[in-house]
């Protein structure tokens, strides 16, 4: 069917629905607060509200004292060290560069002054009686309270917020900055730091609240809360897209994903990234939304199943994402480092290999993958040189082989392999997680959606560069490189990929029928490519029929074991497909 003829039924919203607490979640300060007031027992009563870095400090504090009329307030802010010595300790972290900066692997009380945080302390403990909120970034450092509030915010609604230019990094004003290394900030430190704290919290927390949308906060208990991540790394699960525009974006999502018609184009999304994407959690009446890495955090060995976990411990190591460039333009020239070099310059354990797998194509829609026989090496980085300079246009049809691309394609994308989508391709880019780490060699002479130069790196680029990976050796390795696995009259099976210098592999499986399938205990991630409709089911009925339609990405915890899949009369008479991501042993 033609994308354009489609009528879509892409869930924008996956939620869990967890059951047990219906009564035990709540919505607006009102009623928060309430809950919150009843629980206050004691003369000297202390509540501690702790909170991801970009809460909206104003709201939250203007409400609770509006409200709670403690007697004191204690910021956690006062026991930190000011920005600007802050700055001055995560330098070397955060480079000269606009995007990229070096993986922090220390804690939030590297930067706790602890002469202020004894200050603090003993303050709080002179105090005799009397209602006091303790509030901020890592207040429980200075007290877990009577009664411990996490204050929780996804990574997508912090990045709107700095697009928006409502939030600077911790402990700054820097609201102009250029949004890149605001975002670099938050990614390499302030971000890691944070989740580990929070990791050591989930079993101490009273209540979770979401402070995603602005006045119009959703709190539940720690109980519910936990046992939302739980019932999450049982049973298959979605996790909520998010969709962006860019200077290459399409049409395809647009349609097919009921997307905004008065948006220019959409250029990617992001289907399946817990690190990045959010999880909503249903109790009753309300919608919790808690960033989707907390079931990584909390459940790592059920949902990623003891071998990955040894593996990557505390790490969703597989990603898919979109890329649409339908009516588009080609996405830039690129290379992603080899992981010799990802961990010597960025502190990054293992490196952004890759795939291409095509949804959907027009006739003309191609991939550029890999260098052309009898290239000279320094002619193509002079000749990329001087285009960055705007000397020349790059002319990158003489130097990068171009492969025609159709519907069902699966073009494999090991580190080093220089790369790019061409327009009039929507592909689901199967790979492993550190996306952020994309080399651009040559961006077509474009500038971005703020009308700044995108940024460059051949610098970096030249370095990673696989010069010994051309045309033949693509053609051998990299192109549709499939094996059938099995075919029968249920169902046939083929190895889609990824490279053998790659960890991940794909499988593609074609049926009409119910279908058995097998975690082999380590976390699936799965896309329905081909099918109006498809539902995931248990043999054993430990979970709950799970429906999925087309182009949706879910994920399977390795504590499923075995599951089936099957057509629903949406698709009857169809053959659906299915491709299955997970880590080789």
């Amino acid at each position: 069917m033609n994308y354009k003829n489609r009528v879509s039924n892409y869930d924008k919203y996956p939620e869990v629905k967890v059951k047990g607490f219906e009564e035990k979640a709540w919505e607006g300060y009102e009623t928060i607060i309430k809950e919150i007031k009843n629980n206050i027992s004691k003369d000297k009563y202390i509540i501690t509200l702790d909170c991801y870095p970009g809460v909206r400090d104003e709201e939250v504090l203007k409400e609770f004292t509006e409200k709670l009329n403690p007697s004191l307030i204690i910021k956690s802010e006062e026991i930190f060290y000011d920005g600007k010595k802050i700055t001055d300790l995560i330098r070397k972290n955060l480079t000269d560069d606009r995007v990229f900066g070096i993986m922090y692997y220390g804690e939030m009380e590297d930067f706790i002054d602890e002469k202020q945080l004894k200050k603090t302390k003993e303050k709080l403990e002179s105090i005799e009686e009397g209602l006091i909120l303790v509030y901020g970034v890592g207040a429980s450092n200075i007290t877990k309270g009577d009664t411990l509030i996490y204050l929780d915010l996804a990574r997508w609604e912090i990045q709107k917020r700095f697009a928006r230019k409502e939030l600077g990094n911790f402990k700054l004003e820097n609201f102009e900055e250029d949004i890149l290394r605001r975002y670099k900030r938050g990614f390499f430190i302030e971000w890691r730091i944070a989740d580990r704290h929070k990791k050591r919290l989930y079993d101490c927390i009273d209540y979770l609240l979401d402070t995603n949308v602005y006045d119009n906060p959703k709190m539940v208990t720690g109980n519910g809360f936990r046992e939302g991540l739980i019932e999450t790394s049982k049973r298959p699960f979605r996790i909520v897209p998010y969709f962006a525009p860019g200077v290459w974006g399409g049409q395809w999502m647009k349609k097919v994903c009921d997307l905004d018609k008065n948006e220019e184009n959409f250029a990617w999304c992001f289907d399946g990234v817990p690190e990045e994407n959010s999880l909503y959690l249903r109790y009753g009446d309300v919608k919790i939304e808690v960033p989707s890495l907390d079931v990584v955090l909390y459940r790592p060995k059920e949902l990623l199943g003891e071998k990955v976990y040894a593996r990557f411990g505390a790490e969703f190591p597989i990603r898919f994402d979109f890329l649409d460039t339908i009516e588009g333009g080609n996405l830039s020239l690129q290379v992603h480092p080899v992981t010799e070099y990802i961990q010597e310059k960025f502190g990054v354990h293992y490196t952004q290999d890759e795939s291409y797998y095509i949804l959907d194509a027009k006739d003309d829609a191609c991939v550029y993958l890999g260098i052309k026989e009898g290239v000279n090496k320094q002619e193509m980085l002079q000749d990329l040189k001087s285009a960055e300079k705007g000397e020349i246009i790059f002319d990158a049809e003489k130097y990068v082989n171009k492969f025609p691309a159709k519907k069902h394609d699966h073009f494999l994308i090991p580190a080093g392999t220089i790369h790019c989508s061409g327009k009039n391709s929507m592909v689901l880019e199967i790979s492993a997680t550190p996306y952020i780490f994309t080399f651009k060699l040559w961006d077509w002479g474009r500038v971005g959606l703020d009308g700044i130069p995108r940024p460059i790196h051949l610098e970096h680029g030249k370095n990673v560069i696989q010069w010994d990976r051309t045309t033949e050796w693509v053609k051998n390795n990299l192109v549709n490189r499939i094996e059938l696995i099995k075919n029968n009259e249920k169902v046939r099976e083929e190895k889609t990929g990824l490279h053998e210098l790659e960890f991940i592999e794909t499988r593609r499986f074609w049926f009409e029928q119910k279908t058995l399938l097998n975690t082999n205990n380590v976390v699936n991630v799965l896309n329905l490519i081909e099918g109006e409709e498809a539902i995931v089911e248990s043999p054993d009925e430990s979970f709950e029929p799970f429906i999925v339609h087309y182009a949706e990405t879910f994920i399977i915890p390795a504590s499923v074991s075995t599951y089936t899949i099957r057509p629903t009369e949406l698709s009857e008479g169809e053959k659906i497909g299915i491709i299955k991501a997970y880590v080789r042993s």
